[in-house]
């Protein structure tokens, strides 16, 4: 399996599990769009959200850092995150990019 497609599939787990905890799991019997009363819209809105703070974080950060008041390990680590971040967005929308090409070369 590629390893953005692995870090796609778990950061959509823990955006499932963040917005599992934050209490918007439904009961049973949802449409047939949703898994546990959470539309994949919304964990991908969530998961959009994460990383552009993540990536404002490492910006954050490389600018202290600049101005010689970070440390340069906080700095690598906050880029990492952020390019990891990133990656996995991007291997989901290649995902489903792949998944709607897919779709629209089906026969009728």
């Amino acid at each position: 399996m590629d390893t953005k497609v692995l870090n796609a599939s778990i950061a959509y787990v823990e955006a499932l599990k963040r917005s599992m905890d934050k209490g918007e799991a439904g009961g049973p019997g949802g449409s047939g769009g949703e898994v546990a009363g959470t539309d994949f819209g919304a964990i991908l809105k969530d998961t959009i959200a994460d990383t552009v703070d993540s990536v404002k974080s490492a910006e954050t950060v490389s600018i202290k850092a600049v101005a010689n008041e970070a440390n340069i390990t906080d700095v690598v680590t906050a880029v990492a995150n952020a390019e990891m971040a990133l990656e996995s967005v991007v291997a989901v929308r290649d995902r489903v990019v792949q998944a709607y090409q897919d779709i629209l070369r089906m026969p009728i």
